[in-house]
């Protein structure tokens, strides 16, 4: 198998388990078993490790020596971290987006934002709404930290599909709205105030069917 092949496998399998993991598919404290996922997968033992260092970068399983890999379990601690988080690198990216944000990049933010209030369910919702992050944010031209970013929507997908989903509404997301008009406006400062509030609430709110996992 050649290098770019297995990197290929690799990225396959870290989406679909990622998807399974943060959607409550595979739960907390289940085993990943490499010969199986290799098996599912019809590929080597190789990209599937490669899988299991990304989904670990990414927070979602951990590494335990001689008993393999299990999904790791969160609680609130974990998702203060995350919203704090999430909460200076997006404001870090925005402002170096800024410059480079053009009325149909404003345009296409807005309309994943009206296609988030349109949204038919929680995982609907998710979807326009890491979208509307991502096109505000990916101008700053900067890699490394939109991954990091990244990173952090699936830890905050993966709480809110826990928490959320059986009390979920369709929202009207006043904050993206409020967002938009000052970056519209050139008020650089009130939108990465207005977006570093959007971001750290969730690390503030308890899921109201206390679903959420725990250590």
């Amino acid at each position: 198998m050649t290098i770019a092949k297995a990197e290929s496998h690799a990225a396959r399998i870290n989406r679909e388990l990622a998807h399974r993991i943060v959607t409550g598919q595979i739960a907390a404290g289940e085993r990943l078993r490499q010969d199986h996922i290799a098996e599912e997968f019809s590929t080597s033992h190789v990209p599937v490790r490669e899988a299991f260092r990304r989904l670990e970068s990414q927070g979602l399983v951990e590494s335990e020596p001689r008993r393999g890999v299990r999904v790791a379990a969160f609680g609130f601690d974990e998702i203060r971290e995350v919203a704090q988080m999430r909460g200076s690198l997006e404001v870090l990216a925005l402002r170096n987006a800024a410059p480079h944000l053009t009325a149909a990049i404003l345009d296409e933010a807005e309309e994943a934002s009206r296609a988030g209030d349109r949204a038919g369910d929680v995982y609907g919702w998710e979807e326009e709404n890491r979208r509307f992050h991502r096109t505000i944010l990916t101008p700053c031209g900067m890699p490394r930290l939109s991954q990091s970013i990244d990173d952090l929507h699936v830890a905050s997908a993966r709480f809110l599909f826990s928490g959320w989903s059986a009390e979920w509404e369709t929202p009207t997301d006043r904050d993206h709205r409020a967002i938009l008009l000052a970056l519209r406006a050139g008020n650089i400062d009130l939108a990465a105030s207005l977006l570093s509030r959007h971001v750290t609430w969730m690390g503030s709110k308890a899921p109201p069917n206390g679903s959420l996992s725990s250590r």
